[in-house]
């Protein structure tokens, strides 16, 4: 999972340790404050933001630069940090002064807690409340919902009609050939992946139509239909660029990984303007958003950081220096 989970922990303590921190490189973005940095209320600071490596987590903490520049600050551009542990241990150590993160990701694999809140905004009130023994101040999160989904082209939704798991599962039932999976291997063998999804669901797919494969090819042989349905990230841009329909998990069983802004703690307190700086910027994200930025990355061949300054001044939040 891109967000980064439980299984991934003991890959990503040893990226951590090297998770290239002594680099990183001044952003020299000409903006100035549109609706957001008015008065220039972070003139003087000296601000580092990162990410993880993936498209989202760039084009989320170039914003975070870019708004940060325009209210007045020095930004240095540590983004695209391999793994998940490395751009939150830089965060908590004061190596770096925020990013972008996942609610259900510093709930599950940061924090140690195996069971997700079922309440978004309950979720992001425990990890805020968990995490301010760390360091780590969480400012209000997003609608962006960065998490697992089954999903299927327009011609299979023409043909089953299916709008969430449950009448998925109703199909199965009614019709255990019509249910195939296309799915990664973690995925099929996660508590919180597949086998949890039929328990909660009630359904029993036979192994026979389930089919693992990496996740890129997922997403094509979805949209081909080669399966009915495929395991796909609910903020992919592949989801609008194919056109796929996604089912909604109408009993709640995948985590919340909502992303908000997490900013170290002392840096907080010295720069409070951050958080109103921020906050118009985080509440615009949503799924859709995010699906036509990442589009723009994996689909057009953008570059992730124009992608966010574009959106910037296109929304107002920022013009042109």
């Amino acid at each position: 999972m891109r967000r980064g989970t439980g299984l991934l922990l003991a890959a990503v303590l040893v990226a951590a340790s090297g998770c290239g921190l002594q680099s990183g490189s001044p952003m020299t973005d000409d903006v100035r404050p549109g609706t957001v940095g008015r008065g220039e209320p972070l003139e003087g600071a000296h601000l580092t933001v990162t990410s993880k490596e993936f498209t989202e987590q760039l084009i989320l903490g170039a914003m975070m630069g870019i708004a940060f520049e325009a209210a007045g600050a020095d930004v240095l551009d540590r983004t695209g940090i391999q793994g998940s542990i490395g751009s939150r241990e830089a965060v908590k150590a004061g190596d770096a002064d925020g990013g972008y993160e996942y609610t259900g990701t510093a709930w599950i694999t940061y924090l140690g807690n195996s069971k997700p809140i079922v309440d978004p905004h309950k979720q992001w009130e425990a990890v805020r409340d968990a995490d301010r023994k760390n360091g780590v101040t969480w400012l209000p999160a997003s609608e962006l919902d960065n998490t697992y989904a089954l999903a299927m082209n327009q011609a299979n939704y023409k043909k089953y009609r299916t709008r969430n798991l449950s009448e998925v599962a109703a199909l199965a039932k009614k019709d255990p050939g019509a249910v195939t999976l296309c799915v990664e291997g973690e995925f099929a063998n996660r508590a919180d992946g597949l086998p949890g999804m039929e328990k909660k669901y009630g359904m029993n797919i036979p192994a026979k139509n389930v089919t693992q494969m990496d996740t890129g090819i997922i997403y094509t042989q979805v949209a081909k239909g080669k399966c009915t349905y495929g395991e796909v990230f609910t903020t992919d841009g592949r989801i609008k660029s194919m056109n796929l329909v996604v089912m909604a998990d109408d009993k709640h069983f995948f985590p919340n990984y909502n992303v908000a802004p997490m900013i170290n703690t002392k840096t907080l307190e010295k720069w409070p303007a951050i958080a109103q700086v921020l906050a118009p910027i985080t509440k615009k994200l949503n799924n859709d958003v995010a699906r036509t930025l990442n589009a723009k990355v994996d689909v057009d061949g953008e570059d992730p950081h124009q992608v966010a300054l574009d959106w910037m001044k296109q929304e107002g939040f920022v013009k042109s220096g």
